[in-house]
């Protein structure tokens, strides 16, 4: 992987649907963007809904100096797309709730809303096909593990018809230090083995 943000980390070309490049987030110059996305209602559960554009881009900053978190901007034929982030779960709160393997990797994604002509069918199923094969080939990883918010049944179905197996759903911890606040979570667990 690139330690260049505005380098491509990954591209992956998708027949009917475009060209897909994973980066690593810049925290400063992608702060309008994911600022505008974590801010609308339908982003509620990813957290940052109330936050300054100011203190998205703090959080993102932070998570740039860790070795164990990462954030990456996806883009669709050269616009942004979505936000991806990894995270080795031994060192995140989800490790404490599941037997972690070697091999595991988590993430999160949040998929850029639907643009004013309105549903985009076949989309979320392409963009989580690329990110999947990245975190899965690439990264070299044997297990993808998701998190949604038990109540975000539309995360989950799309996770699951994707090919996540659903595992426990648990209580994640609360974080409270100096750099990271992260309220308690009640989560739904699901699982993408690499074939």
């Amino acid at each position: 992987m690139t330690t260049d943000a505005h380098e491509t980390s990954y591209e992956q070309h998708v027949d009917g649907f475009g060209t897909v490049r994973v980066r690593p987030l810049d925290p400063a110059a992608d702060a309008d963007v994911i600022h505008a996305w974590v801010s609308e209602e339908r982003a509620a559960f990813w957290g940052m809904t109330g936050l300054s554009r100011d203190q998205v881009a703090e959080i993102y900053a932070h998570m740039a100096t860790l070795d164990t978190h990462h954030a990456h901007l996806v883009t669709k034929d050269g616009a942004p797309a979505a936000l991806f982030q990894t995270y080795e779960p031994a060192a995140d709160r989800v490790g404490e709730c599941y037997d972690v393997r070697p091999g595991d990797l988590g993430v999160h994604v949040l998929l850029a809303p639907a643009d004013p002509a309105g549903a985009r069918p076949g989309w979320s199923a392409a963009l989580l096909t690329v990110l999947t094969t990245y975190a899965l080939t690439v990264l070299g990883r044997e297990r993808l593990v998701v998190d949604p918010d038990v109540r975000n049944a539309k995360a989950i179905d799309r996770f699951v018809r994707q090919g996540f197996v659903p595992g426990p759903a648990v209580v994640l911890p609360e974080v409270d230090l100096p750099d990271v606040y992260l309220p308690e979570k009640h989560a739904q667990l699901a699982f993408l083995e690499r074939r």
